[in-house]
This record gives structure tokens, sequence and C-alpha cells, in this order.
């Protein structure tokens, strides 16, 4: 089992350090609103787990195939890319949504069925996405300190 798990090791430790991310988010919602269930799930907040999959799969590419390569190059345009679309053209979706309950909310005579609520924290602020990184970085560079001195 654990020969398998080496050998996928540029795609586990980006797995499991998402998972991490994902589920310190979910600690963070429940512990500081309320405990739900779609907490799991929920896009935006504090740390922006695709920031810290990204920053994860950079970072093992980077030790395993060298920083040289081209499987790097292409990692780290991904994760520019990524972390981009978190920060930028999610957080204006965020916006947008903002702007649309509020004026939906000032129609009296509209059916909250025909025009749902919509989420407004969809994307990240920049301490979220940095939150991100750091544990994409911290992670993976104990992952591999694991696999390395003690598998």
């Amino acid at each position: 089992m654990i020969d398998l798990m080496l050998q996928y090791k540029l795609f586990l430790i980006p797995i499991i350090v998402i998972f991490c991310a994902q589920m310190m988010k979910f600690a963070r919602l429940s512990y500081k609103y309320e405990f739900k269930w779609d907490n799991i799930f929920d896009p935006g907040h504090f740390p922006s787990a695709h920031s810290a999959f990204v920053t994860s799969l950079v970072v093992v590419i980077g030790y395993y195939e060298n920083i040289t390569s081209g499987v790097f190059a292409v990692a780290a345009c991904f994760a520019f890319i990524t972390i981009y679309d978190a920060m930028r053209v999610r957080m204006q979706i965020g916006i947008q949504g903002k702007t649309l309950n509020r004026l939906v909310k000032e129609i009296d005579d509209i059916d909250s069925k025909t025009f749902p609520r919509l989420k407004e924290h969809v994307g990240h602020f920049a301490n979220e996405v940095a939150g991100g990184i750091g544990v994409g970085i911290i992670l993976s560079i104990t992952l591999i300190w694991i696999i390395e001195f003690y598998l």
C-alpha cells in the first residue's frame, strides 16, 4: 500500500493538502458562525483551498521534477490562473450577487422562490489567498519531508 502511495505522491500530496485546507475552512466557519454541513463545500473564506492545492502542485513538481522542467512551468501557469480566478473573477461574482440581492430586496411584490438569495462571498480576499498559499507550501514541504525521511 505504501509503495502504491509513493508512486502517486505527485498526485496524493496536493489532494491531501486541499482536503486539509477545506477542513480548516470548515472548522473555522463552524466555530465563527454555526455548525452546518454545507460549510464543507462553501466557496470563498479562509484559507483558499484552490490556492493551497495549486501551490502544493507547484511545490511537489518543483521538488520531484525540478524547477527547470516544462511540467513545473505548466503547473506554475495553472497556479497563477487559478489564484487570479479566485481573487478577481469570483470576487466580482460575489459583488454582483450582493448588488442583485439588494435590488431584489427593494422590490416589494417579488417571489423569493423565483429569485432566491445569491451567495455573496464566492471569491477570496488577498489574505485568504495568501493563507491558502501558505497552507499549500507548509503542508507540502511537511508531507515531502515525511515521505523522504520516514517512508
